[in-house]
């Protein structure tokens, strides 16, 4: 409204509450989508984070699981193998002394090698060698084989030198070997050619 009065114009602005009232409740709409947005990411973010520990202990778990293993495994063959190796040295010495020496040599190259293996395998989580470390178990160990086999076992290895730095779970070949002469070679009259290939 406009009112004159001389110079002075006067001018009256009148609001009607409606208008205020649909303002507000524009605000209100808005403010609550805000929150509501807000609130919804925060949950999702928390689901999220949920969802990540959970897996991250159950990988943690099935890393303790396998390492329980194969310390298992370790505990039983080793010690088997060992008994196996001096029993068949005591045999040597008398029947053929310089095979019972390149077997004892075998052994204690076998031993050097795989000491630091086990310690190694029974602390850290997560602990792996190198390719070429686990080999140093692996042929002595396939020549006292051949030893208490004599023909009966012929054994190649096929590692390129750029597979030698690869990185390895510790004291993991060791026992495969073992079975497939154990359960695959041994048994058999004729005996047979055992390979460990990397590829």
């Amino acid at each position: 409204w406009e009112k004159r009065r001389g110079d002075v114009v006067k001018r009256t602005r009148v609001e009607r509450s409606g208008d205020f009232l649909f303002n507000l409740a524009v605000l209100w709409i808005l403010f609550s989508g805000v929150v509501k947005g807000t609130y919804k990411g925060r949950q999702e973010a928390e689901a999220k984070a949920a969802a990540a520990e959970e897996s991250a202990e159950a990988e943690a778990l099935k890393r303790q699981l396998v390492e329980a293993r194969l310390n298992t495994m370790q505990a039983q063959v080793e010690p088997h193998f060992l008994f196996n190796t001096l029993a068949s040295i005591d045999h040597l010495i008398e029947t053929d002394p310089k095979r019972a020496s390149q077997m004892q040599k075998n052994l204690i190259a076998l031993l050097r090698a795989s000491m630091p293996t086990m310690r190694e395998a029974g602390g850290a989580a997560g602990n792996t060698r190198d390719l070429a470390r686990e080999l140093q178990v692996i042929r002595p160990y396939l020549e006292i084989l051949k030893v208490r086999m004599e023909e009966r076992l012929a054994t190649r290895i096929e590692v390129p030198d750029g597979l030698l730095s690869a990185e390895f779970p510790p004291m993991l070949i060791q026992p495969l070997v073992e079975n497939a002469i154990k359960h695959g070679l041994e048994p058999k009259a004729e005996g047979g050619e055992l390979s460990v290939r990397a590829e």
